[in-house]
């Protein structure tokens, strides 16, 4: 098993990202930027938590930390271990997490057949939507975070989407310097950049690490 295709552990950071199927759009126009964002909450915000997104043309990226089992609401843990993987009537540790790695992966899974569905009937399209799988690196250390959160955020940049990467609509980096109450995790990702001006400062220089 390649880096790309890891099992999303719980409790892990990882770097998520897809692109339409052959280089098609993904979005047509705003309200489809929206969409995705709901759809993503719909289906992945009691799981995941969200450090860092951005949404462009044809692909997107998403900076994510999987939820601990421990973290998890009663609720939760019964829809994950009413999920198939469980076998067992009383599912050893190692079960639990095989289990909620085949549950989050398959909620993605749904994510993303929800949203073609919006996709394809807006525009009369047929087929899939996504590259068939989404590729997702672990994230281990703290300037390998800080390194992901300025790749995500410079992309627009670096693809030609936006002549500025701070005035790019579909992405966190401005959201965070908001002080609108969000489910973005803006004190943490503050903290690995030490306050929010070296957040800012640190932004404006490329970095070289190999991100993808």
């Amino acid at each position: 098993m390649d880096k790309y295709t890891l099992p999303l552990e719980d409790g892990k950071f990882y770097h998520i990202y897809n692109q339409g199927n052959n280089g098609e759009n993904l979005y047509y126009d705003d309200n489809n930027y929206i969409y995705f964002m709901q759809k993503l909450d719909w289906y992945l915000s009691d799981y995941l938590e969200i450090y860092a997104f951005c949404l462009m043309p044809n692909h997107f990226h998403l900076l994510v930390r999987v939820r601990a089992l421990d973290e998890l609401e009663t609720h939760l843990k019964e829809t994950i271990a009413a999920y198939k993987p469980v076998r067992s009537s009383r599912p050893n540790r190692f079960e639990w997490h095989e289990a909620y790695s085949h549950f989050i992966s398959n909620q993605f899974r749904l994510f993303f057949m929800s949203y073609s569905k919006a996709i394809n009937k807006q525009t009369g399209r047929k087929g899939s939507l996504f590259r068939e799988t989404f590729k997702r690196k672990e994230i281990n250390n703290l300037q390998y975070l800080q390194n992901t959160v300025i790749y995500i955020h410079r992309n627009p940049l670096h693809h030609g989407f936006a002549e500025d990467f701070r005035d790019y609509r579909w992405s966190s980096y401005d959201r965070m310097l908001e002080d609108k109450v969000t489910k973005l995790k803006k004190r943490e990702v503050f903290e690995w950049f030490e306050d929010k001006e070296n957040y800012r400062y640190t932004h404006l220089a490329d970095i070289d690490d190999d991100i993808e």
